[in-house]
C-alpha cells in the first residue's frame, strides 16, 4: 500500500503553528520573533522555520489554508536563505487558488501516485513486509523524545516527519537526511507533473546535506512478489517453461 487510499483519506487537523519550534509567540509577534532568533542562530533557527513551514504547507489544504498561508508568510519574512524565500514564492502563488481545486489537486498529486506519495518509507521499501518495521522504527523515534503525534497518519507522513524535525532539530534532521534519495525522487516527480509543491520539497532539501554519491537509485519502489517464481528461470523449451 502507497499509503492511505483515496476517499479513505483522513487529513489530520492541521499542525501546530510555527511558534511550537521556537519560543511563544502570537499573532503579529510571531514572525519577529522567528527572525531574532534566526539572526543570532541563522542555520538552525532557518532551518527548524524551514521545516515547520513546509509541513504546514505539505498538510491537505482545509478550510484554513489561508490562514496557514498567511502565518507562513509573516514568520518566514525576516528570514534570509534560499528556502524561505522559496516558500515565500510559493505562498504567493498559492494565495490566490480556488479552495475546490486546490483540494483536488492534493489529493491526486499525492494520493493517487506512488511516485509522488508524502509517505517516506515507500520510496525505500514499497510493498515489502520490511515497510512495517521502518515505521515501527520512525514511531519509536518520536516517542523517544517525548512527541506523540495524532495516529491518523503514519509516522512516515512527511508533515510529520518536518513537525518533529522543527520540535527536534538533531533527530528530526537525521531522519530526514536518512530519506533524502527518497525526498529527491519526490522532487522529481513533482517537477514533472508541473506541481508548485515541487518548491516546497525543494526548500527542504536545501537545508539537508546533499545526497551522498552512490548509485543511482530504483526505477520504482521495491515490490514484494510473495509466492511467484520461488525457482529459477527454466531455459526455454523445457518441460517447466511449456507448462507455462
Amino acid at each position: 500500500m502507497i499509503g492511505p487510499v483515496v476517499g479513505a483519506v483522513v487529513h489530520p487537523a492541521p499542525l501546530p503553528a510555527l511558534g511550537a519550534v521556537l519560543p511563544p509567540a502570537l499573532g503579529t509577534a510571531l514572525g519577529p520573533v522567528i527572525g531574532a532568533v534566526g539572526r543570532l542562530l541563522p542555520g538552525r533557527a532557518s532551518g527548524r522555520a524551514v521545516h515547520q513551514a513546509a509541513s504546514l504547507l505539505l498538510t491537505y489544504p482545509g478550510a484554513d489554508w489561508q490562514d496557514r498561508l498567511a502565518l507562513v508568510r509573516r514568520a518566514l519574512a525576516p528570514l534570509r536563505g534560499a528556502p524561505a524565500a522559496t516558500l515565500r514564492g510559493f505562498c504567493a502563488g498559492m494565495a490566490t487558488a480556488d479552495p475546490l481545486e486546490l483540494a483536488a489537486d492534493y489529493v491526486a498529486t499525492f494520493d493517487r501516485s506512488a511516485r509522488r506519495t508524502l509517505h517516506m518509507t515507500y520510496y525505500t521499501d514499497g510493498d515489502t513486509r520490511r515497510r512495517g518495521g521502518s515505521l515501527a522504527e520512525i514511531k519509536a523515534l518520536y516517542r523517544a523524545h517525548g512527541w506523540r503525534p495524532d495516529d491518523a497518519e503514519l509516522p512516515d507522513f512527511l508533515p510529520l516527519m518536518l513537525e518533529f524535525a522543527a520540535r527536534c532539530p538533531r533527530p528530526g534532521a537525521e531522519l530526514l537526511r536518512r530519506h533524502r534519495p527518497g525526498l529527491d525522487v519526490l522532487q522529481t516527480a513533482l517537477r514533472r507533473h508541473r506541481s508548485p509543491y515541487a518548491d516546497v520539497v525543494a526548500a527542504v532539501a536545501e537545508t539537508l546535506p546533499p545526497a551522498r554519491p552512490g548509485p543511482a537509485g530504483p526505477a520504482a519502489p521495491p515490490a514484494e512478489r510473495v509466492g511467484l517464481d520461488p525457482f529459477p528461470a527454466a531455459p526455454a523449451g523445457s518441460p517447466r517453461e511449456v507448462r507455462r
